[in-house]
C-alpha cells in the first residue's frame, strides 16, 4: 500500500485538524536511512489499516512543517492523536521497534 505524500495544506487538514491517529514519516529522497525504513513503514501501514493512517512528508519540500514539528533529523516518525504529537522516533528501525516506540502496541485491538 503506497502512503500518501502530503503537502503543507494537506498536512493541516489531514493531520493537525483530525481526531484520528496519524503516523507521519518525515523523509527526503536523498536520505539513505529513509529508504531503509520505508519498508517498515509500509508494513505497519498495512498492519494498522483502518485504525491508524500513515502518511509521508518530504522534508525538503516542506521545511516549514519540519521546523514547526521540530524535525531536525530524518527519518523522523511521529504519531499524532487529535492533531498533537504524542510519540516520536528517529532513524532507521525495524517495524516492531517503530511500533513499540510510538506506543502503537498499547492501542492495537487484536
Amino acid at each position: 500500500m503506497a502512503l500518501s505524500k502530503l503537502t503543507a495544506q494537506e498536512f493541516k487538514r489531514d493531520v493537525e485538524n483530525t481526531e484520528g491517529r496519524v503516523v507521519v514519516d518525515f523523509y527526503a529522497d536523498w536520505c539513505g536511512p529513509c529508504h531503509q525504513v520505508a519498508p517498515a513503514i509500509e508494513e505497519l501501514s498495512s498492519k494498522w489499516e483502518g485504525d491508524v493512517r500513515f502518511v509521508k512528508v518530504n522534508f525538503d519540500e516542506n521545511p516549514q512543517l519540519a521546523q514547526a514539528n521540530r524535525v531536525f533529523s530524518i527519518p523522523s516518525i511521529m504519531l499524532f492523536e487529535g492533531g498533537k504529537v504524542v510519540a516520536h522516533t528517529m532513524g532507521a528501525r525495524p517495524a516492531h521497534a517503530i511500533e513499540r516506540e510510538l506506543g502503537l502496541t498499547e492501542h492495537h485491538a487484536a
